[in-house]
Order: structure tokens, then sequence, then C-alpha cells
């Protein structure tokens, strides 16, 4: 009996994520049905469409070349949307030179519109991918937990002592954070969950915004904590689905606050060369 109501929860835990796969990606399956594709939607863009919505408006006339765009929580206000989402919008815009952050100040329109802006740089934003993450590595930590053979612990277990060995800022322990989060994706038994949670962390690697905001917060020196790798793995070692699902949102919650912190200091910085700029040309020159 137990290990048939361990079977029913397994596959309606499948069943849940699977419909949850649906309404955030089309599922397209070839025609030998054995091949699935799994294609980002435009809908799971948000912070695209927003940059989009103040792009179209710039070009309007809305708002004017050189003109301060609206505080970001208004924006926020205004589309509806969550200030990390308006934070993503503008650093798209800035990178495609349609705006100019000026820290203490705001915003501005940038005084030359380019004529034809590169539409590669409006990619997958990092905090809509951490949301997805939240919901899906959330619920793939949770079902690994209770149906994960001995061996693909252990094999977790080895990623963790690998990580905890090296320099938090190196490039290996970065492969191995990646490893860590895939090896749980495949403990889930699921070849959807598996292939989808993997090309979450492409998307990562592959999104121009996201490699600014992540390598920016390398160069903060914000880095993968082993510790909170820990706290996860003990939790699928205790085959605890909700003790592990909570670790796993945790963790990828504390990466959101890490990015937001990196934008602030990204503007913060970007203030104080600003200053300097002005000092130097306010000085009087040296006689």
């Amino acid at each position: 009996m137990a290990f048939l109501l361990a079977a029913i929860r397994h596959r309606c835990g499948l069943k849940c994520l699977f419909w949850l796969l649906r309404d955030w990606y089309d599922v397209l399956p070839s025609v030998s049905g054995c091949d699935i594709r799994i294609a980002m939607t435009e809908r799971s863009k948000l912070y695209q469409r927003v940059a989009h919505q103040i792009e179209q408006k710039i070009l309007e006339g809305v708002y004017t070349h050189g003109s301060r765009l609206p505080a970001e929580r208004d924006l926020a206000q205004i589309f509806k949307v969550s200030r990390p989402t308006i934070r993503e919008a503008v650093i798209a815009l800035e990178i495609r030179n349609f705006v100019e952050v000026r820290h203490g100040s705001g915003v501005y329109v940038s005084g030359k519109i380019p004529a034809d802006p590169p539409e590669t740089e409006l990619n997958v934003g990092a905090f809509e991918l951490i949301e997805a993450r939240l919901m899906f590595e959330g619920e793939a930590a949770g079902l690994a937990a209770t149906v994960m053979s001995d061996e693909e612990i252990a094999h977790i277990g080895d990623i963790l002592t690998q990580m905890e060995a090296l320099d938090p800022s190196s490039v290996e322990e970065l492969n191995l954070d990646r490893q860590f989060h895939l090896a749980i994706a495949e403990g889930t038994q699921s070849s959807i969950v598996a292939q989808t949670i993997e090309h979450l962390w492409d998307l990562r690697d592959q999104s121009p915004l996201c490699r600014h905001m992540f390598e920016q917060a390398r160069h903060e020196g914000i880095n993968p904590r082993p510790h909170e790798h820990r706290r996860i793995y003990e939790a699928l070692q205790a085959r605890n689905g909700a003790m592990a699902r909570d670790a796993m949102r945790d963790h990828l919650r504390r990466v959101s606050e890490d990015l937001l912190a990196v934008t602030e200091l990204e503007m913060i910085e970007k203030a104080k060369l600003d200053i300097m700029e002005k000092r130097r040309r306010l000085a009087p020159e040296r006689m």
C-alpha cells in the first residue's frame, strides 16, 4: 500500500509539473512522438514587453529626447509589473542605447536614438528566469527527494564535496553549480523535467542580459554558496520532499536578492564615476 501511494504521488507530481510546463512553454512533440522540443514563448519575457512599450513611447515622442522617465516605482505602477521587471527593462534599454541611467537623478531618454538597435540584446531577463527556476526547480527538488536512487544522491554529494573544496569565485565552481542543479532535475526520473531545467540553465548562459547581470555579480564578489547547496542535499538525503522544495526555493530567492543588490551597486558605481567627472570639470585649473 505504501508503495502504491508513493507511485500515485509520483505520477500526480509529474502531471502537475507537466501542466505548469504547458502554461509556461510550447511543448512541441516531433513526428515520432519520442523527441520533445521546448521553445520559450513571448509571454514568458515580461520585462521584454515592458521594454518594447517604453521604447515605443520614446519613438512616438511621449518620452522626448533628454527627458527623464518616471521613477522606477511609478513605472511599475504604470505597467503593472514588479520593480525588478522594470529594472530589467531599463537595463535592456540602456544596453540598446535608448536610455541613460544617472543614479541619484533618474533614467533619461538618450539624446540620439539608435536607428537600428540590435534585437539580440533583448533576451530573457535574469529576474524572470529565476522566477521560472523557483517554480520548476523547487518542485523538481521536492519530487526528486522521494524518487531518487541512493546512487544519484551519492553523486550529488560528490559534486557538493568538490564545490566546498574550491574557491567560490572559480570558473570550476560555477560549472559544478550547474551540475548540482541538473543532477537533481535528472533525479526526478522525468526527461521532460530534466530537459526543461537544462533549457533554463542554457538560457542563463545565452542571454546577453543574464550574462551581464551574473558577471556583474561575480565582479562584486557574489558567488555560489555551498552551504545553501548542502541544505538542499541534506533534505534529499533525508528523503524529505517538503524540506528539499523549501531549501531550493530559499536558495533561488537569495540569488534573486543578490542580483537586486548588484544592479543597485552598479548604479551607485556609475554615480560615483559621474560625480568624479563633474568634480574634475568644475575644479579650477592648477596654475
